[in-house]
């Protein structure tokens, strides 16, 4: 798109766009979801509804940063198609949405985009393509009919394949929905009853352990595996991070 920083901060006013529509529809119109919905000790309304304020405050923010951002550069001379900022516009929007799909949606599960649909990954892939694939395509076709777009529009196909797959492997990190156990990896140097003390503070029932406690496994209440990073653990199953695959051992 250039050397102008127009189109850069025009990608920066999609992005709190994409973050207020999202918001404004879906916290508030229909009610799908807030942002902390699957959050554990967050089902207080009240909370729920401040959180979602306080989101919107980060919104107002980067907007109010984007809109300062062009103005200044518009005083200074720069210059830029009206094509190439409608397309700056799409593709901070789409990259909100992309951004939202893998970090909220899937890697930290902090809500879906209806959190009381029996099928939720359905309702998560209809807004990653709708509204993150398909502004980031459109905005590839707007630069190329400007004759910017050549190099770009296979950026963006890319981008779009990066977050896509990102977000697939995030959802096989998951663990299963009937799986109750936790399979967690200890730094090296806790002694056995640090960690026995560890999970009893957390309420993790050990179900197994090798004969140095480095690793286990446990029951523990929904959330309070993660509490398990504070002690010491560096890996935790089930956690939403890269070791969400050892959610699935059955041991």
């Amino acid at each position: 798109m250039g050397s102008s920083p127009l189109p850069r901060w025009g990608a920066v006013l999609g992005f709190a766009l994409g973050g207020f529509f999202d918001g404004i529809l879906l916290h508030q119109i229909l009610q799908w979801h807030h942002l902390l919905s699957l959050v554990p000790g967050m089902d207080n309304l009240r909370l729920q509804v401040l959180w979602d304020g306080y989101f919107h405050a980060l919104m107002y923010g980067l907007a109010v940063l984007a809109l300062v951002g062009l103005w200044r550069a518009h005083r200074r001379g720069a210059r830029t198609a009206g094509a190439a900022l409608a397309a700056a516009l799409l593709i901070g929007f789409g990259l909100w949405h992309l951004v939202d799909s893998v970090l909220s949606h899937w890697l930290l599960g902090i809500h879906r985009i209806r959190v009381d649909s029996p099928d939720p990954l359905f309702w998560d892939l209809v807004w990653f393509f709708g509204f993150g694939v398909a502004p980031l395509l459109l905005a590839g076709w707007l630069l190329r009919g400007n004759g910017e777009g050549g190099r770009m529009a296979g950026r963006l196909a890319l981008v779009a394949l990066t977050f896509g797959t990102l977000g697939a492997a995030a959802w096989s990190l998951r663990p299963p929905g009937d799986q109750p156990f936790s399979t967690v990896v200890f730094r090296p140097g806790l002694a056995p009853a640090q960690v026995a003390q560890a999970l009893a503070r957390h309420e993790a029932r050990l179900v197994w352990a090798d004969p140095a406690m480095g690793v286990v496994v446990v029951e523990a209440p929904p959330g309070r595996a993660l509490r398990l990073y504070a002690e010491g653990a560096w890996l935790v199953g089930g956690a939403g991070l890269p070791a969400g695959c050892l959610g699935w051992s059955r041991v």
